[in-house]
């Protein structure tokens, strides 16, 4: 052959696919998909071709168990174990992978991936090529050749020993071929090849060195030294020749291959990009990106780029053009992190006939604004953002029926995939459109090429939605929330900051003087602060049994501490200094720090896209956990009073909303039999558990029956029962199985959508709200069973989530149709939080009490309590009347 030879890479596809299984520890996708093997084979393989240059590429797997070698000695790799079931549909996936990456692979009835390479390999050879077989099975070897090398992966799949005949021969002292005679004489454990008793590698590498070949070594018997060996060889002949004949590898196989189908060439890059996408191989991502280039995938991109416009009559006039279309997608860039005291650095819009982008010029700021305000009225377009509520808040729109909002890409993609966190547009655009979204060194053409991401995503994210049953949550419940959240985070919360001072100065002598007692209980000053010192207090000096360690020394965590905590009064001391310290830096410094000094308001962020039950979540300051454990904590809440003098605050909350939840999905009669009677759920739980009458129930046995009522909503085991109440676990199986008994609808209700989740990979709200669970998939006991408390927490959890969204959109809609002056300011959990002028109290309490109440309807009522106070902390029940019915 003319010219440099041609060179053909063979991958031992099983091989590689095992070798990535076990070097990698077990990863799935949030669809439970397993994917380590995958992800080890595609990194190795593309580690491999950048290094190599290779013309022709081919991976060869197992057919299955059976071959020509188990039809000749049925022992043949008998004692395998079973490939592990998170291995087994990987290699589909694997098979998928290569027709992305356009690369023939092939396996063969009977026979084996080897025989398949080494009939490959021979051919090529035959044909001038020079050949390369990357694999981890030292079987191989017995191929190399002057023209063909073998690669085996070493330390699992990160490193590669090449093999060509001379490194053959250092390492062994004979040719390639003589291999088999070795392997012959010596067997192979992992095969199950028996060769001959007591002939180890060391003697069968003598004596083919000698012999040259096992039938030289058997036709030589007489001159081979060694009683015992010559008496095993000459028993054991027939054994050694059947075992080379199972160790050689079948160059011959009846192989339907062509050269020509085996040229390596550019993988489908869309559909590569889409593979690694669904497997979540995201380090992988940004290769494929580049790749693209300028090929076809990337042609719609540019066919659409934005207009960049650079003055200010240039943007008027497109913005009111835009104004004129059905649907308008927008994007805004802010000069500060929170939008309420942000400003405009620039605007993109787009619209089906193009999209434009403007970065503001200095001083033009407010005109862009009011003119986006002017035009955001009931007779404008409807609107597509990506986080709508931060462009509400900046344009001042938060009021429902101001800003015709028709899409929020991020809700909407939040909604798809809620266990992923909060992503960015440029990773939502790549998920769902499959294209890349780059920072631009013009602010004016990176807003215009966003906003047009917006505008193409929203119709596919809708589509997803319908397809998944969650366009009604989207468009009834998350959609019209935004508008409401925008509006409560704009109005703030009012702090009595004299009233914090005052708490900051009381806890500040609290702390010191309970710093004094531990010094006192020590014996001695030291940093309590420090964990290394307090564990030589606590551990060395007086002499209490450390619960765990670390790294660095002993652990004062939390739970180390409270296991402690009756053995010495120091160690109540250290938690009750933890709490305080924390209530003064988190609570009364961290509020004061985050208050606005013209008005006294704090203004939380509302996290809509965090949880993944559909909870909302409160941030900078976080509004949502205010303590209440200790009197201290809840006096915290005496700080946070109305806006305007002579107002009130009114706190509405659901009564054991998730109880109820369970009571109406469970379906079980005497749950539901006891919420529509208005028992005391947890008095009446005890009385069934325990047997008694329920005025015979005692406030220690509905303490036992509460644990075990909100236990079951989360899960809880025996231990974790026995925990929280000081009983022996024994017990605390006893009361679960008593609970069980007398509700079967719950424990019916736990084993069924456990097995649906299992089968559909996800479990579901009320509202259809979807949440995939991988950790059910997982080999780990741990995580698995986490997973199973996940799906039967969620449909409840999220279920009354939806609710009281569904309650605050109400809520605002009809303040606003009223002319109401009260306004919503919190949500926290299963509250809500209003500041009410006096003269509409009443009016007020009703209202919402009614909503709230029969915002869904269910199979048990739902009960909500009403108190109204000065501040959050002193609030006065309000009772229910009779015409709240």
């Amino acid at each position: 052959m003319n010219g440099k030879k041609k060179r053909f890479l063979v991958v031992d596809g099983s091989s590689l696919a095992h070798r990535a299984f076990y070097a990698l520890p077990l990863l799935s996708n949030r669809q439970g998909v397993f994917t380590n093997a995958v992800y080890g084979f595609v990194t190795m393989l593309g580690k491999i071709l950048a290094e190599e240059q290779v013309d022709y590429i081919a991976v060869a797997f197992d057919k299955g168990r059976d071959t020509f070698r188990t039809e000749r000695y049925a022992g043949y790799k008998g004692h395998r174990k079973a490939t592990p079931p998170e291995l087994v549909p990987q290699f589909n996936l694997i098979e998928e992978l290569l027709k992305a990456l356009r690369i023939a692979s092939f396996a063969l009835d009977r026979y084996e991936a080897d025989d398949l390479i080494g009939t490959m390999a021979k051919k090529a050879e035959a044909q001038g090529m020079e050949v390369l077989i990357l694999t981890g099975d030292r079987d191989a070897l017995q191929l190399v050749s002057p023209s063909i090398t073998v690669m085996l992966t070493r330390k699992g799949i990160s490193q590669l020993e090449y093999y060509d005949p001379a490194k053959i021969t250092e390492k062994y002292g004979i040719q390639p071929i003589q291999l088999i005679d070795v392997k012959g004489l010596m067997g192979d454990a992992s095969d199950n090849i028996p060769g001959v008793p007591g002939v180890g590698e060391k003697t069968a590498l003598k004596l083919i060195q000698q012999y040259g070949s096992v039938e030289n070594v058997l036709a030589n018997l007489d001159s081979i030294s060694g009683a015992k060996l010559k008496e095993s060889l000459t028993q054991y002949a027939e054994q050694a020749l059947l075992s080379k004949e199972l160790a050689t590898i079948d160059c011959l196989a009846p192989l339907e291959f062509c050269l020509d189908d085996c040229l390596y060439q550019s993988p489908d890059y869309a559909q590569l990009l889409q593979y690694y996408k669904d497997l979540e191989f995201n380090s992988l991502i940004p290769a494929v990106l580049d790749k693209m280039g300028d090929s076809a995938d990337r042609v719609a991109v540019k066919q659409d780029q934005p207009t960049v416009l650079t003055s200010w009559s240039e943007y008027a006039a497109r913005w009111q053009e835009a104004m004129t279309h059905r649907l308008v997608a927008v994007e805004l860039e802010l000069d500060g992190a929170s939008a309420l005291r942000a400003g405009l650095k620039g605007i993109g819009f787009a619209t089906e006939d193009g999209a434009f982008g403007y970065e503001v010029e200095p001083g033009q700021e407010q005109r862009v604004l009011d003119l986006v305000r002017e035009t955001a009225g009931s007779s404008a377009p409807a609107f597509i953002l990506h986080d709508a509520k931060k462009a509400m808040l900046i344009l001042g729109l938060p009021g429902l029926g101001r800003f015709n909002l028709y899409g929020d890409t991020m809700v909407a993609a939040y909604l798809l995939n809620p266990n992923s966190g909060q992503k960015g547009l440029p990773e939502i655009v790549l998920e769902h459109l499959n294209l890349p979204l780059v920072q631009e060194s013009s602010t004016g053409l990176s807003l215009g090429k966003r906003a047009l991401m917006v505008y193409r995503l929203h119709e596919v994210l809708r589509r997803k939605l319908a397809d998944t049953g969650m366009l009604e949550l989207y468009t009834q419940v998350e959609l019209p929330l935004v508008a409401v959240l925008a509006s409560m985070e704009a109005r703030g919360v009012k702090l009595d900051l004299p009233q914090l001072d005052s708490m900051g100065r009381e806890l500040e002598e609290s702390i010191n003087e309970i710093t004094r007692e531990i010094y006192e209980l020590a014996g001695e000053e030291f940093n309590i602060n420090s964990p290394k010192q307090l564990g030589r207090i606590l551990f060395e000096k007086l002499g209490l049994p450390p619960v765990k360690k670390t790294k660095t020394g002993y652990s004062t965590d939390a739970e180390v501490l409270e296991e402690l905590a009756p053995r010495h009064p120091i160690v109540a001391g250290i938690l009750q200094y933890r709490q305080l310290v924390k209530l003064h830096g988190t609570y009364v410094e961290g509020l004061k720090a985050l208050a606005d000094p013209a008005t006294g308001k704090v203004h939380t962020t509302f996290n809509q896209t965090v949880t993944a039950t559909g909870r909302l979540s409160s941030q900078e300051p976080n509004l949502q956990n205010i303590p209440i454990r200790l009197e201290q904590g809840r006096l915290i809440r005496k700080a946070f009073i109305p806006s305007q003098a002579d107002w009130l605050l009114l706190a509405a909350d659901y009564s054991q909303i998730e109880l109820r939840v369970l009571a109406h999905i469970s379906g079980d009669a005497n749950l539901i039999d006891a919420f529509r009677k208005k028992q005391d759920i947890h008095a009446r739980t005890a009385s069934e558990v325990f047997g008694v009458p329920l005025d015979r129930v005692t406030p220690e046995m509905r303490r036992q029956a509460k644990a075990v009522n909100f236990g079951i909503v989360y899960g809880i085991s025996d231990y974790g029962l026995s925990r929280d109440l000081g009983i022996s676990r024994k017990d605390a199986a006893r009361y679960i199985d008593l609970y069980f008994a007398r509700y079967p609808g719950v424990k019916r209700y736990i084993d069924q959508i456990i097995l649906d989740a299992r089968e559909k990979g996800y479990v579901t709200t009320l509202l259809n709200r979807r949440r995939y669970l991988p950790d059910l998939f997982s080999s780990n006991r741990n995580i698995r069973a986490f997973g199973e408390r996940t799906a039967m927490n969620t449909p409840i959890q999220g279920t009354a989530a939806d609710i009281i969204k569904l309650a605050m959109i109400k809520i605002e809609e009809v303040f606003r149709e009223r002319g109401l002056a009260a306004a919503m300011i919190l949500q926290v959990h299963d509250e809500l939080i209003f500041e009410v002028p006096k003269d509409e109290l009443e009016e007020v309490e009703r209202l919402v009490r009614n909503i709230m109440e029969n915002v869904v309807s269910l199979q048990v009522p739902l009960e909500v309590d009403v108190k109204a106070g000065p501040n959050w902390y002193d609030m006065v029940t309000i009772e229910r009347k009779d015409d709240h019915a």
